[in-house]
């Protein structure tokens, strides 16, 4: 897969805003919507690799899985360990009785279940959660679980049918988004089938580049920039989110991705 600087770029402007939200500047009062960015690219580039591996025969589950594993775990396990440290120094017993909760819904890529089950993402609660940011994590990979499966399946067929499989499981999905926003509660932001058509919507973008160059286009890239910094600025918590106001900051990233090169 052809490395492109300008991806790295798109994180960039991803993260600052998450870090400078979660640091209370009202300024970024959208800046979680980094988040929803870093799913789009997510799904652009892991069904890169996918689909490159299918075509050349060469694609494997397991191999899949174990690139993850190494990728992920030294970084996460780091984070956990020195968490753990502050935790058990800071931490008053009830509150590091939920620590290890957790640490331990962590360690199973699924501690956004555990988080919808017990608060929602602006609580004042979670500001004494060291690992409440995991919960994307275990978005990515609770849908990493399905989604190489369903790829092996569709991919060697008509690549309308692909794309037609993709869009309408994006839809669907983007529609159960709105269902929870008003049946599931606060705990609804974490759930993974609120947020697969962010991660699709990468995985279309990926299908639409495969074998080939993003055409430059520096109206629409420009374009995809300004949708991105309307959501870290325009948003806030009163924004009913995930909701298809994620499309600003989901259809931004993708038109980056489809017209953005490095210059």
């Amino acid at each position: 897969m052809q490395y492109r600087r300008e991806i790295d770029g798109l994180r960039t402007i991803a993260v600052i805003p998450v870090i400078l939200f979660h640091a209370g500047l009202s300024l970024f009062s959208g800046g979680f919507v980094g988040v929803d960015v870093f799913f789009v690219i997510s799904g652009y580039l892991i069904t890169s690799i996918i689909i490159n591996d299918i075509e050349q025969d060469q694609f494997s589950i397991l191999r899949f899985y174990e690139r993850r594993i190494r990728r992920i775990l030294p970084a996460l396990y780091f984070v956990m360990l020195i968490s753990t440290l502050f935790a058990w120094f800071l931490m008053l017993p009830d509150q590091l009785e939920n620590y290890g909760q957790s640490m331990v819904a962590t360690t199973a890529f699924s501690n956004n279940l555990l988080l919808a089950m017990t608060t929602g993402y602006w609580d004042v609660l979670t500001e004494l959660k060291p690992l409440v940011h995991t919960w994307s994590l275990a978005v990515e990979e609770q849908f990493y679980v399905v989604f190489p499966l369903l790829m092996l399946i569709i991919w060697k067929g008509p690549r309308w049918r692909v794309v037609t499989i993709t869009v309408a499981l994006s839809v669907l999905s983007l529609a159960a988004a709105e269902w929870g926003l008003r049946h599931l509660g606060a705990g609804h932001f974490y759930l993974p089938h609120s947020r697969a058509w962010e991660l699709l919507a990468g995985s279309l973008c990926a299908f639409a580049l495969f074998g080939k160059s993003p055409k430059r286009n520096d109206p629409a890239a420009l374009l995809g920039l300004a949708l991105i910094a309307f959501a870290i600025f325009a948003y806030d918590e009163t924004t009913p989110f995930p909701s298809v106001y994620g499309l600003a900051p989901v259809v931004g990233t993708a038109l980056i991705i489809l017209f953005a090169t490095q210059d």
